[in-house]
């Protein structure tokens, strides 16, 4: 009898160690491809307080959409601008969202808070040299104007970290975008 329980503990022992097995390869073969090689994905370079809209989900629940519009970003027409998550919403009246796209922030961040937008210029040189169109500019920081642009190249390089700029940069297309939503006085939420 000894011999046939202890053969019976040891195919359940294999049985459970083939159904762990199984379920870490099902693990690693449904992980983002960043954590699969080892490498760290490059989505945000800062810490920041957590919000709603860029905390991870809870244990065992997947991670919001990212491009969904967070929640307490406020309310009718408006620029929403998610310093973490280096997004834009375009909001329209009705709080619905009609376009986002991601963003290479300034090195002068606005605080969070309601603003409005305060002048445009469709082609200007940026203050890190570059040929930008579409600025929609909405505060300054210390003296440092902050508004939206694209630059006329198509890029969208990390700002020089030794310089004080406020032009947060985005595609031409969403900068074409951008240009026609947002006119004089249009409302802009930026969010932490």
């Amino acid at each position: 009898m000894a011999r046939s329980s202890s053969g019976f503990v040891a195919g359940l022992t294999a049985a459970a160690l083939l159904v762990v097995g199984f379920l870490a390869y099902q693990a690693s073969a449904n992980a983002p491809a960043d954590l699969r090689s080892g490498t760290k994905a490059s989505t945000s370079t800062s810490p920041s307080a957590s919000s709603p809209s860029s905390a991870p989900g809870a244990a065992g629940k997947p991670k919001a959409d990212p491009s969904a519009l967070p929640p307490r970003s406020g309310s009718g027409e408006r620029v929403v601008y998610a310093l973490a998550d280096r997004r834009v919403w375009l909001v329209d009246e009705k709080n619905k969202v009609t376009r986002t796209f991601t963003v290479m922030p300034s090195t002068v961040d606005p605080a969070p808070g309601t603003y409005a937008v305060t002048s445009r210029s469709g082609a200007v040189r940026g203050s890190d040299g570059v040929q930008v169109e579409h600025v929609v500019r909405f505060t300054s920081v210390d003296g440092v104007t902050v508004g939206f642009s694209a630059a006329v190249d198509g890029s969208m390089a990390s700002p020089d970290p030794t310089r004080r700029t406020g032009g947060v940069r985005m595609a031409r297309a969403d900068g074409d975008a951008l240009w026609a939503f947002a006119t004089i006085n249009s409302t802009v939420v930026v969010i932490p």
